[in-house]
C-alpha cells in the first residue's frame, strides 16, 4: 500500500448498524481512477461494541480494508481522536455514520485538495428524508446547511467534520486534536479554529456532496428545540466578549417573544424558525448563568 497516496476514511459510529452498513456499501463503490488507495477506520463509541457484528460481517465479504476500534467513553471528540491515532495514510477523510456519498465523492475531494494545495477540503451535506416531512419542515429549511462557491477559503464558523478530507500532516503528535471537554458537540469547529489560527487553509468544494439521513424523529419539535439550546451553549464558548454577547441575546429573546404569538397566527414555519432562534439565544444566556437546560450528551442521534 502506497501511503503517499492513501486515504483513511474515518467513521465514528454509535448504535446505527443499518445506516453504517449502507455507508460501507457506498464507500465500496468509490471511484479512484488509480490516483490513490483508501481504507476505512471505524471507531465504535459504544462500550458494548454494538457495531462489531455489523462491521465483522461486512468486512468478511468486502474488498475494502476495514479496521475497527472501540472508544468506551461516550464522547465524540475521543472517538475522533482514536480514529486519527489509527490512521496511517497521508490523508484523513471524515464522514458521519448517518451520511452516504456518491461514487465520486472521495475522488473529487482528492483532486480538490491537490488542485488548491490546501490543508483540507470541505463539501456540502444535503438532507435525505426517509419519509416525506411536514411542509413546515421543508419550507423552514431546518436541515439545509450554508452553501459556498467552490474554491472559497472557509472561516472556522463554516467548518465541520461531516464531509472533509484533511492532510494527515496537520495533526501534530499530541493525542487531543479534538477537545473532549466539549462533550455535546462543537469540538470540530474548535479544532478548525485552532488549525486556522496556526495558518492552515481549508477550502470548499461543491462537487463533493454527501447526503445526511433525516429520520422523522429528527424533526420532532422537542428535538429541534433541545438542539437549539445546545447550539446556544456552544456559541457562548466562542464569543469573544461574553457579557456583550449575552446582552445581545437577552434583547433578541425579548423581541422574539413579542413577535412569536403573531407569527403563530399566520405562518407556522416562520413561527418555528424564530422559536428555534429564540432557543439559540436562550441556551447562550442559560449557559452564562450556569444553568444546564439540556442534560443529554447527544440530542437527535
Amino acid at each position: 500500500m502506497n501511503q503517499e497516496h492513501h486515504i483513511n476514511i474515518c467513521i465514528c459510529t454509535y448504535k446505527r448498524p443499518e445506516l453504517l452498513k449502507r455507508l460501507l456499501k457506498r464507500l465500496e463503490r468509490q471511484q479512484i481512477d488509480r490516483l490513490f488507495s483508501y481504507s476505512v477506520v471505524i471507531v465504535d463509541n459504544d462500550k458494548l461494541a454494538s457495531a462489531h457484528q455489523t462491521v465483522s460481517t461486512y468486512a468478511k465479504q468486502s474488498q475494502m480494508s476495514i479496521s475497527y476500534y472501540i472508544e468506551p467513553e461516550q464522547n465524540i471528540a475521543l472517538a475522533r481522536n482514536k480514529a486519527i491515532e489509527n490512521a496511517t495514510g497521508k490523508f484523513i477523510a471524515f464522514i458521519d455514520d448517518d451520511e452516504f456519498p456518491d461514487n465520486q465523492w472521495l475522488l473529487n475531494l482528492y483532486k480538490a485538495i491537490n488542485y488548491y494545495k490546501s490543508d483540507g477540503i470541505l463539501g456540502p451535506v444535503l438532507p435525505h428524508f426517509e419519509t416525506e416531512p411536514p411542509q413546515w419542515v421543508l419550507k423552514g429549511k431546518f436541515f439545509d446547511r450554508t452553501a459556498h462557491t467552490t474554491g472559497d477559503v472557509l472561516t472556522w464558523t463554516n467548518t465541520r467534520t461531516g464531509n472533509v478530507l484533511l492532510k494527515k500532516e496537520i495533526f501534530q503528535k499530541e493525542h487531543q486534536w479534538f477537545d473532549p471537554t466539549f462533550g455535546s458537540g462543537g469540538e470540530d469547529r474548535d479544532f478548525f479554529k485552532r488549525m486556522i489560527d496556526k495558518g492552515c487553509v481549508f477550502v470548499w468544494c461543491n462537487e463533493t456532496p454527501v447526503f445526511e439521513t433525516v429520520s422523522p424523529d429528527r424533526w420532532d419539535k422537542e428535538i429541534l428545540i433541545k438542539r437549539a439550546l445546545l447550539r446556544g451553549k456552544m456559541a457562548l464558548n466562542y464569543a469573544k466578549f461574553k457579557p456583550l454577547s449575552v446582552i445581545y441575546s437577552v434583547a433578541a429573546i425579548a423581541i422574539y417573544s413579542l413577535c412569536l404569538p403573531f407569527l403563530f397566527c399566520f405562518t407556522y414555519h416562520i413561527f418555528m424558525k424564530y422559536l428555534i432562534k429564540l432557543c439559540d439565544h436562550l441556551g447562550k444566556v442559560a449557559a452564562f448563568l450556569g444553568i444546564n437546560l439540556v442534560t443529554e450528551k447527544y440530542v437527535g442521534v
